[in-house]
């Protein structure tokens, strides 16, 4: 049995329209699910599961309750794909306007600096209350990682955005390389 606090807000997004989020969900990992809609509470019960699967449903939770939205967050499901969750508070404690300021940095005017993280590091990004979260492959969600606490420790955007066509230039060139080693 897995246990999952998630806001309030999310448990919509989390059960869906009739409840076919949940069912699918069930159904794509073989868990049953039980959702408190007044407290938010969720109980993965994976005792029958495969415990891969049972994992990929508590991250596919954490992923909606970190503000993803299910259509994107069934990406998790694919093979070697990740989810990672940064907590700004601990870049900044508890100041809500520094929290903020921080959220504005990482989505950047008019949603810019998360796109170029996107796009460059072929990672999903989330930036939902007081956490980033991302989903990719292991090594997607690392790039964005180091660019979203690059982000939160103060480096500059240009910086970011350096490190960003510099990893994706190597991504490139590693997947070339292992394409004609085969």
């Amino acid at each position: 049995m897995m246990y999952l606090k998630i806001p309030k807000s999310r448990i919509g997004a989390l059960i869906g329209k009739h409840g076919e989020i949940k069912k699918e969900l069930e159904s794509r990992s073989g868990v049953s699910i039980s959702i408190d809609s007044q407290e938010g509470d969720v109980v993965i019960d994976d005792t029958r599961a495969d415990p891969v699967m049972a994992l990929k449903a508590r991250d596919f939770v954490r992923a909606v309750a970190n503000g993803f939205s299910p259509q994107r967050a069934w990406r998790i499901f694919r093979e070697d794909v990740y989810f990672e969750v940064v907590d700004i508070k601990e870049f900044v404690g508890k100041k809500e306007n520094r929290i903020r300021v921080l959220r504005g940095r990482i989505i950047g005017k008019n949603g810019k600096t998360r796109r170029i993280i996107e796009e460059l590091s072929g990672a999903s990004l989330s930036i939902y209350e007081y956490s980033v979260a991302i989903i990719g492959s292991y090594t997607q969600v690392e790039i964005a990682k180091k660019a979203v606490e690059m982000l939160l420790r103060g480096s500059k955007h240009a910086t970011i955005y350096h490190f960003l066509e510099k990893k994706r230039r190597e991504m490139k060139y590693s997947a070339l390389e292992y394409y004609y080693i085969q």
